[in-house]
């Protein structure tokens, strides 16, 4: 089976403050769904709070991160069986997040 991200940028989620509960409980029973379902891999949410930095080979570290590199929000890893799984799992995410979400599919590597 084939591993797919699907996120969303923290700007895309437009919920009021009294909105938040609800949106929070009706995600994480998406996850509880997925987790039942076995295609539950790992998700979280970005913590914009500690800012990103790029390592070197030469474990130099680096405020610089590379151009148009940005990564906010939520996401999911699920694996799963086709694509058009990918989107509706996709597609309950969004409901219950209140924001469209992207899809993107893993590389396939053996070893990993």
């Amino acid at each position: 089976m084939t591993k797919y991200l699907i996120s969303f940028p923290s700007e895309a989620m437009i919920a009021t403050e009294e909105e938040m509960p609800s949106v929070s409980a009706d995600s994480h029973e998406v996850i509880e769904q997925a987790k039942a379902a076995g295609v539950y891999v790992f998700g979280g949410g970005i913590d914009e709070s500690v800012d990103p930095v790029r390592v070197s080979a030469d474990g130099s570290v680096s405020d610089e991160l590379y151009p148009g590199s940005r990564l906010t929000g939520g996401f999911l890893v699920l694996e799963l069986p086709t694509r058009d799984a990918a989107v509706e799992w996709a597609r309950r995410i969004a409901e219950a997040c209140r924001c469209a979400q992207e899809v993107r599919e893993f590389g396939y590597d053996p070893a990993s």
